[in-house]
């Protein structure tokens, strides 16, 4: 079972955050979080890990319609999407398929 929707990049991390960001802001999405996966283990962990990012997205309008239909829909707010170094120049972005 697939249950996500992915994409590679031929881009530098840091460039695909900042087109990842911009593309959901022209749908209406805005990053309520961000969580640097590979300093969060460093600092926690003291272990070496690829650049990985979630970003948590969020479209105000349709988050309150998912909360009028659904109250325990909160559990999967805001919207994970990630951002992930998979080497060779390559960067994965990956959001849940709803």
């Amino acid at each position: 079972m697939i249950y996500h929707f992915t994409k590679r990049l031929q881009v530098p991390f840091e460039t695909a955050i900042v087109q990842v960001t911009e593309a959901l802001k022209q749908r209406g999405f805005g990053i309520l979080t961000e969580i640097d996966v590979r300093q969060t283990l460093k600092k926690k962990l003291d272990v070496d890990f690829r650049p990985y990012r979630i970003l948590g997205a969020c479209n105000p309008p349709l988050a309150y319609q998912a909360l009028q239909a659904e109250d325990k829909i909160g559990t999967m707010l805001p919207c994970n999407v990630i951002v992930q170094d998979v080497g060779g120049g390559t960067v994965e972005v990956s959001a849940v398929d709803p």
